[in-house]
């Protein structure tokens, strides 16, 4: 059974593209309205009559969120929008890998900013609305959802940040879960294998080349396959809580 989503509302950051896209997408196909923010307002502007077509609201949030206010602003322009927040899927995230030694320290404070840092505050500043919408009809229950990676789990050479980031994501999200679990806010972490999405392009040509051979002839999943994990951790009855997803192609070994 999936617990009804009409009327209710959600916040996903990094909604530009990819996973972040697919997963507004999803849910307002689902009834809910939308809230999507990223620093390409283009994109945005040209997602929001798609939202609107699945007869929702949507609000277009251009930000950056690795500023502390901004990433304040967009939950509370969210509540004041829709009158509540219901979901936030903390998607936003950025990938990129490089051997330790002789490593970039700009690119692992770039990955730490955005990945865990900026997490972490925009889940703050949305948590008194969760605990809210948690209490209130018609769902009595509200939801964290934390992109993170198989790179939370498996830590592998030429990634070490990147992992640590969401290894960290991972620890953050059990110990919020803990602590918040009582009141009706589920924490969810759902951690993606390979997925044909932008996020290897922000990496040097050498790197994205060795990743190509890693991943070639294997089937990747797609945007949408997290986007359907995503709707269903949030669609679950009230008594029911996904707190951790691994997704991986079905033929990605590690």
């Amino acid at each position: 059974m999936t617990q009804t989503l009409k009327g209710t509302a959600a916040l996903v950051t990094g909604a530009s593209s990819g996973i972040g896209e697919a997963t507004a997408l999803a849910l307002a196909a689902a009834g809910m309205n939308v809230a999507i923010a990223a620093r390409r307002k283009d994109r945005l502007d040209a997602l929001a009559p798609r939202i609107r077509a699945c007869g929702v609201e949507a609000l277009v949030l251009e930000a950056d969120i690795v500023d502390p206010a901004q990433a304040g602003a967009i939950v509370e322009r969210t509540a004041e929008k829709f009158g509540r927040l219901d979901a936030l899927v903390n998607n936003a995230g950025v990938m990129l890998l490089g051997a330790i030694p002789g490593a970039d320290p700009a690119e692992w404070q770039r990955m730490v900013d955005l990945n865990l840092t900026a997490l972490m505050r925009c889940t703050l500043a949305a948590l008194p609305h969760l605990l809210r919408a948690a209490e209130s009809e018609p769902r009595r229950v509200a939801d964290v959802v934390n992109v993170s990676s198989v790179a939370g789990r498996v830590a592998r050479a030429n990634a070490g940040v990147y992992n640590a980031t969401k290894f960290a994501v991972g620890a953050y999200s059990e110990a919020l879960r803990q602590e918040v679990t009582r009141q009706h806010v589920r924490v969810a972490l759902v951690e993606p294998g390979a997925v044909t999405t932008e996020l290897a392009g922000h990496n040097r040509p050498e790197v994205q080349e060795q990743m190509k051979k890693r991943f070639a002839g294997m089937e990747r999943l797609e945007a949408r396959d997290i986007a359907d994990a995503i709707l269903y951790v949030i669609g679950r009855p009230r008594h029911v809580a996904v707190n951790e997803m691994l997704i991986r192609p079905t033929e990605q070994e590690g």
